[in-house]
């Protein structure tokens, strides 16, 4: 313990000298508008920018294990991007990432010298065949990606530790290290919530954006499915997969979801569908200060039950704050049967994880493995650590024990649907909501199973010190009012603060 507490405090230590060591531009806590406006005025180059983020990382991974690889081109898309911009040259499809660093959630495609492996051994040295459909509309934004972060193994679909994948080792909170960092994408979270990236990507196929954001003190976006391409990504299911931006602020989130929302052939159903949502100009103009005026807003108390004063209280000073802002609050009765929703998912999900991984396995232009089968038996073969080992791999195993979309799978799939037109879309109509409330990622269930969209924004800390946040869902398209009101909240409240690294 000794030995943990001398390390901790030196990154701390190191965390101060870097914040005020770095010649005219503030490095710690940049977001992407002052990046920009560094770039313009000199005082920054993306060269200098990867530099301290890989910095970042060599100091403070080794404890916190958020990233799995760092890109070895990174420095080189850096000096292009240098080159790029001092000559005018600037791409066009460039936007506000040009030159920003991203690192990328373990499950998502990149067609270079990183893996792809959802944090598992067994697609260590997998070749894929071509950029994943976000990741490619970052690099024609001109983004540099920087590395990729540390998921839940399989995406928690093999039930581990959250956090841990046998490849990076078990990612920890930086608030409180013995805290949980939550959610399959923890890496991103918690590399986003310690500056070791300007911005990250996440997915989300229940809770897995909307926890770890909450947990890590940073902002998430959970975008109606569709909106952004699922193509290259390591999937669980198509009904309700959705990759998303988890940074620092409001503004660095919705700088990201520019860039990555739109149509894309190889995910044409989806993405066709949602891009009707896209509105003209961007996201951007959605960052309003007043941007909860005039909003309605439920409020679940079933979603609040359980939580302590000290949370409570928060919450209720929050919800205060959305009055005070000009909101109507509407006190909401959800009716959802939240167990049934649970069941109902994890009977569509098996099969659908099943036949989703085998098609993204069978595609690869190499693999070691080539379906869940042998993903399982390489398991086997493989055992994980000896701490984890009551953890095994029962979601895998019944997931390989179906044979495609059959009337049990047809039926849940209806109840599903039914709960969600008859459960959160009738009361959204019945009481012309722009949005539910929610502390955490208590309403991921309800917004996954009707690929409808979600913001974590920080909340506050307990009495340890652990985050929490709160999340302002809608239905499908939207974002544009749960932007507005994100944005608002965010800059009302100003909760986050830098991690403290406490035991």
């Amino acid at each position: 313990m000794a030995e943990l507490r001398l390390q901790v405090l030196a990154f701390v230590m190191a965390l101060a000298i870097a914040a005020v060591s770095c010649g005219g531009f503030e490095f710690q806590e940049a977001t992407v508008d002052a990046i920009q406006l560094g770039f313009r005025n000199g005082s920054l180059t993306s060269t200098a920018l990867v530099r301290f983020y890989l910095d970042q990382i060599g100091r403070l991974n080794p404890l916190l294990h958020a990233v799995i690889e760092v890109n070895p081109d990174a420095l080189a898309q850096a000096a292009r991007a240098d080159s790029e911009r001092s000559s005018g040259r600037c791409p066009s499809g460039a936007g506000g990432l040009h030159g920003v660093p991203v690192l990328l959630k373990d499950n998502i495609a990149t067609r270079d010298r990183l893996n792809t492996t959802a944090g598992s051994l067994a697609l260590l040295g997998s070749v894929v065949k071509r950029d994943a459909g976000v990741a490619s509309r970052l690099r024609r934004a001109g983004a540099v990606i920087l590395g990729k972060a540390n998921p839940s193994e399989w995406s928690n679909f093999r039930p581990v530790a959250s956090g841990w994948s046998a490849r990076g080792g078990q990612t920890l909170n930086p608030y409180v290290l013995s805290a949980t960092p939550c959610g399959s994408s923890a890496g991103p979270g918690v590399a986003a919530a310690t500056n070791m990236a300007a911005v990250t990507l996440g997915s989300e196929t229940d809770g897995s954006i909307l926890c770890p954001s909450s947990w890590n003190s940073v902002v998430g976006i959970k975008p109606t499915v569709g909106l952004t391409s699922r193509s290259g990504v390591i999937p669980i299911t198509p009904r309700q997969d959705t990759i998303g931006p988890m940074c620092r602020t409001v503004s660095d989130a919705v700088h990201v979801l520019d860039a990555i929302v739109g149509y894309d052939a190889l995910d044409a159903e989806a993405t066709g569908a949602a891009s009707e949502y896209i509105p003209p100009g961007g996201y951007r103009q959605f960052l309003k200060t007043d941007g909860l005026k005039g909003k309605r807003i439920g409020v679940a108390s079933m979603f609040f039950a359980g939580y302590d004063d000290v949370h409570l209280t928060v919450y209720e000073e929050h919800l205060h704050t959305m009055r005070r802002h000009g909101a109507t609050l509407i006190d909401l009765d959800i009716a959802t049967n939240l167990t049934d929703l649970g069941i109902q998912e994890m009977i569509a999900m098996y099969a659908e994880f099943k036949l989703s991984i085998n098609a993204y396995l069978s595609d690869l232009l190499y693999s070691p493995v080539r379906s869940l089968a042998e993903v399982i038996a390489f398991n086997n073969a493989h055992p994980v650590e000896e701490r984890l080992k009551d953890f095994g791999q029962p979601d895998l195993i019944a997931a390989e024990k179906t044979n495609g979309i059959g009337v049990a799978e047809r039926a849940a799939i209806r109840r599903l649907d039914q709960l969600s037109t008859d459960g959160l879309e009738k009361l959204m109509n019945q009481h012309q909501l722009d949005a539910i409330v929610a502390p955490n990622s208590d309403a991921s269930s309800v917004l996954a199973v009707g690929g409808y969209p979600g913001i974590a924004v920080p909340a506050g800390y307990d009495k340890r010190g652990v985050p929490f946040g709160i999340c302002f869902g809608g239905l499908k398209g939207y974002e544009p009012r749960l932007i507005e009101m994100a944005f608002a909240f965010e800059q009302a409240s100003k909760v986050r603060k830098p991690p403290a690294f406490k035991r």
